[in-house]
């Protein structure tokens, strides 16, 4: 590996000695090892310092995307105060020209609000079966029934995945079941905290979050969980990889459930899979 090798390069017409370098095989080895150690340390600093790192796919920041959402909303809501403001200039222009008689506009709010106040006597028999039924409701369970769950919460998707089994709660299954290759990233579907991570021999590796609103999130048959109980995690940030542990697994995929209230939900009526 030490011996010494002479390359010599002569000019073509006069046979003269231009330049030379002694070389072993080692120094060779060495000197491509660095090169290429320079050439991967320079690419990843250009990666993760300037924002070329966004058009490569999987790099996109969780900042950029909760931006992106941000944004949208605002549009949303700049589009109805648009539309407001085109509305009363319009009926003003109205009133201007005279098609509109100024005695016929009531000024106020948008919305009215009916308020009544009538005072109609109650008969025996009513009061009697209002009494009845405050007795008989008094310690109904039912009536302690929680709200549904919002519909106005933006989920993430937390696999790039296909459905494989739906939600069916008639046959004990609370959840959906997306197939996908190996190693692919899980990702939490809304803010939350981890509270609980292990091993079941039925579903393999588990992880659950806690979400506001009272949300718990669950994610099995994972290869590796990337977070421990008691982390904070934002929407779309990765916490498992795609696995084919359990018993209950017939290959990679990602058994999500969603839960409100102590309740499973079907998670395709939040998130669009």
């Amino acid at each position: 590996m030490r011996f010494k090798y002479k390359f010599l390069f002569f000019n073509e017409s006069t046979l003269e000695e231009v330049w030379s370098v002694r070389l072993s095989r080692l120094s060779v080895f060495t000197y491509a090892f660095i090169f290429a150690f320079i050439l991967i340390t320079l690419t990843s600093v250009i990666i993760i310092l300037t924002p070329i790192r966004n058009y490569l796919p999987g790099y996109l920041d969780i900042e950029v995307r909760k931006d992106i959402l941000q944004n949208a909303l605002r549009a949303d809501s700049l589009e109805e105060m648009i539309a407001a403001q085109s509305n009363y200039i319009r009926n003003l222009s109205d009133i201007l020209s005279g098609n509109i008689r100024m005695d016929s506009v009531q000024v106020g709010d948008t919305v009215s609000f009916i308020t009544s106040n009538y005072d109609i006597p109650r008969s025996d028999r009513e009061s009697a079966y209002i009494q009845k039924f405050e007795e008989e409701e008094k310690y109904n369970l039912t009536a302690l029934n929680p709200d549904p769950p919002q519909t106005d919460i933006f989920f993430y998707r937390p696999l790039n995945g296909i459905i494989s089994s739906a939600f069916d709660e008639d046959r004990g299954h609370f959840g959906t079941d997306l197939t996908s290759a190996l190693k692919e990233n899980v990702i939490a579907t809304l803010d939350g905290t981890v509270i609980y991570t292990g091993f079941d021999p039925k579903y393999g590796n588990v992880i659950s979050l806690q979400h506001k609103n009272d949300f718990i999130s669950i994610y099995k048959h994972n290869d590796i969980v990337l977070k421990e109980i008691g982390d904070r995690v934002v929407a779309g940030e990765a916490i498992a990889i795609v696995g084919n542990t359990g018993e209950l697994s017939t290959g990679p995929h990602l058994h999500f459930e969603l839960w409100h209230r102590g309740a499973p939900v079907n998670p395709e009526e939040y998130i669009a899979f």
